[in-house]
């Protein structure tokens, strides 16, 4: 048996989450077979360095300047002919939006069958067999299977395995394959426009603080910020508060935001509507913060503190510091 994860670069620097897939691959082997890697980037060589000892016994890249960003048609052509040559009995990625988008283009060219945002995986003999997903706004778990022969896609939900370094030697390898002309002059690259924040993005953050229209101005989210940065954490809004202004779209959880799957969510002055429960109610640990004590958010969360957050965040900074320096 044979898995092929896709680890995914952005601006030459690998994802953190690509690296959970890899475990994920070496735990459905178990001795049954081989997990191999594959990079396409401007970089992608010195890349493959970082994937050393999450379970790879080869790492794979492609690596021109043109793959420097995402460019659809181009990543589509090369990971099929990556898969076609490699002949992997299962491919892996993680739910990101570029993996949404690329693995969702190869399922339909190679009309191989494909499971998005798995939480769990079924494994049998080193074969990957299927897994379970969140649907309804996480409010059950699916069993989805495979029932079709030949190569299986797959991608898995962020935070939801763990990265763990794992004994044995990698080697890296150039896939010989050519660059597909036609792809590249089909798209254009005009721009790339980047947020100013230089935490990490809420997709892969271990830890968020969230906050909802209670703030009432962009300005009081300053507490919020305050408090992520004793904690390590990432900020994040709801869609009440994003539409209001007191936030941009790139922080917003939820259905029509991102979804986040924490070890730590805090959710602050969010009333917990269902589209806001759809984006954060896997993570591992929730607090919320809400002087309403009927509010739904209270329903999910392990830790509940009914108090003015305006009163409660600052008193939990202070006390995180004290913790934190001990």
């Amino acid at each position: 048996m044979k898995i092929l994860v896709f680890l995914e670069q952005r601006d030459n620097l690998l994802k953190k989450s690509s690296l959970e897939a890899l475990g994920v691959a070496h735990r459905i082997v178990q001795g049954h077979g081989s997990v191999e890697a594959l990079i396409l980037g401007e970089q992608a060589q010195a890349l493959c360095e970082q994937a050393q000892g999450f379970g790879a016994t080869t790492c794979h890249y492609v690596q021109a300047p043109s793959l420097r960003h995402y460019q659809p048609l181009l990543y589509k052509e090369i990971l099929v002919q990556a898969i076609k040559q490699l002949q992997p009995d299962s491919v892996l990625g993680m739910t990101t939006p570029l993996s949404r988008d690329l693995l969702t283009r190869c399922a339909a060219a190679l009309k191989a069958p494909l499971l998005t945002d798995l939480v769990d995986i079924t494994a049998q003999e080193g074969r990957l067999m299927g897994g379970k997903k969140p649907l309804y706004a996480g409010k059950v778990l699916a069993t989805l299977t495979y029932e079709t022969q030949g190569v299986k896609i797959a991608t898995l939900r962020p935070n939801s395995f763990a990265a763990e370094k794992i004994p044995g030697t990698m080697t890296i390898q150039a896939l010989p394959l050519e660059l597909p002309s036609t792809a590249m002059e089909k798209i254009e690259l005009t721009e790339v426009r980047k947020g100013k924040s230089q935490k990490a993005d809420l997709t892969e953050a271990a830890r968020i603080i969230s906050g909802g229209r209670a703030l009432a101005s962009a300005d009081n989210f300053a507490i919020l910020h305050r408090c992520a940065e004793v904690l390590g954490a990432t900020v994040g809004a709801s869609r009440a508060a994003v539409d209001a202004g007191y936030a941009t779209h790139d922080m917003q959880v939820g259905q029509t935001g991102k979804t986040v799957n924490p070890t730590l969510y805090i959710a602050c002055g969010i009333s917990g509507a269902i589209q806001h429960l759809a984006g954060m109610r896997t993570s591992k640990i929730i607090v919320a913060i809400n002087k309403d004590p009927e509010a739904p958010i209270f329903s999910i969360a392990d830790y509940g503190i009914v108090a003015d957050l305006f009163e409660a965040v600052p008193l939990l900074t202070e006390k995180l510091q004290g913790i934190l320096k001990e």
